[in-house]
């Protein structure tokens, strides 16, 4: 349960409850109640609120000195890491009880607002104590003799009570959104591990005979040859690196020069589909080409650059490919002059119904690339997409820069 300190109060338990056990605390005791966060911004609305107090938080004056009082109260709370009972700037006796789970502070109950001690005369003592506070004296004594009265043992017990009961709820709390994480975390892995044995598969599905395919490709290179057709021997070639290549293990690493070699095929074979259409542009920095990327990250952006931004242009465009380091980081960036695409587009693209789309060639979209990215690296990692209608789309990989 080492993450939940990252949660806020309210995340943790449900505001509505909170309410309910302050307000039947309210009511049980007497003793009026808020809770507040980490802050020390109130969660709740407070309980049996007293129209002493309330009279003297309606001058500037006398919420400046409460809210300080509440402030100071609290603090020491979180220093001693228990409820703590103290009389406010008017003379009333008030307790501030941490909310700590596992030595980690989530908030506080504020509670009081009573007369505990009547050893002495407490009126004369408030009246003495709220003359900077601007406020009419006789009002103050006529709502000052409403405020309860309760013994400081009484008011000590309620206070750990409270302490001990709302600990324990933020416990129970923590520990069901812990769990729901941990949930979450082995459906994602889960989704994950079935995406990468669809992949696999489909994968196989392109492996019929190999080795047959292969010798034909050659074959036919060397008729082309033969015969003086050196560019359908260059595609053939080409083709024939592409399959070999992408028929390996869709699980291996392999380096960045690898990847921009297996594209390379892919763009000499679009190239005669497409002609002068589709300009590519290759500038990586020397030091990234022995980066490790997962296989099949490259290539496959590039082709649905070239079949959904470019193939619907009548005059095509460019792809630019770059590479480029930042300081806690590897980037590799196609960008194309494409049609681009709607910002809804976008989003549905890593809504988990994107991973059932069919893609082209390869059997690989992008939700599986930035999927496999994040397998490999963390949730970190992983591509990052900008695209505006009519100008074109820019996909970042972003990889750890240790590889």
């Amino acid at each position: 349960m080492g993450n939940y300190n990252r949660f806020t109060l309210d995340e943790i338990v449900n505001t509505q409850i909170l309410q309910e056990i302050q307000d039947k605390f309210s009511e049980t005791t007497g003793i009026a109640a808020v809770i507040v966060d980490v802050d020390g911004k109130p969660v709740t609305k407070p309980s049996k609120f007293t129209d002493f107090c309330t009279y003297v938080r309606s001058s500037p004056e006398g919420l400046a000195r409460c809210m300080a009082c509440d402030d100071r109260g609290g603090r020491k709370a979180i220093e001693q890491q228990r409820p703590f009972i103290y009389r406010c700037h008017g003379g009333l006796t008030d307790f501030a009880a941490p909310i700590i789970v596992q030595n980690q502070y989530l908030g506080a109950f504020l509670a009081g607002q009573v007369v505990s001690d009547q050893a002495f005369d407490t009126k004369q003592e408030m009246l003495k104590l709220l003359k900077p506070v601007s406020r009419e004296e006789n009002v103050l004594a006529i709502l000052f003799d409403k405020v309860a009265v309760v013994p400081e043992k009484q008011l000590k017990a309620a206070a750990d009570l409270l302490y001990v009961m709302a600990s324990y709820i933020v416990e129970m709390g923590i520990t069901n959104v812990v769990q729901k994480q941990l949930m979450a975390e082995m459906q994602a892995k889960a989704d994950l591990e079935k995406l990468l044995r669809d992949t696999e598969f489909k994968a196989l599905q392109s492996q019929i005979n190999p080795h047959f395919l292969f010798n034909t490709l050659n074959t036919i290179a060397r008729l082309s040859l033969l015969e003086g057709a050196e560019r359908t021997q260059e595609v053939v070639h080409a083709l024939s690196d592409l399959l070999r290549t992408n028929l390996r293990d869709i699980a291996e690493m392999r380096t960045l020069a690898e990847e921009i070699k297996s594209m390379e095929d892919y763009l000499t074979i679009q190239k005669v589909r497409f002609g002068d259409r589709i300009q590519a542009v290759i500038d990586i920095h020397p030091d990234l080409m022995k980066t490790s990327i997962p296989t099949l990250s490259v290539q496959p952006l590039v082709e649905n650059a070239i079949i959904h931004g470019l193939e619907p242009k009548k005059d095509g465009g460019h792809i630019f490919i770059k590479g480029y380091r930042e300081p806690d980081r590897n980037v590799i960036v196609i960008a194309d002059s494409g049609v681009g695409m709607p910002a809804e587009t976008m989003d549905s693209i890593f809504r988990s119904e994107a991973r059932s789309r069919k893609s082209h060639t390869t059997g690989l979209g992008i939700i599986n690339v930035h999927k496999r990215i994040q397998h490999y690296f963390g949730e970190e990692y992983g591509l990052h997409i900008e695209s505006k209608v009519g100008e074109g789309t820019t996909i970042y990989i972003n990889l750890p820069s240790c590889y």
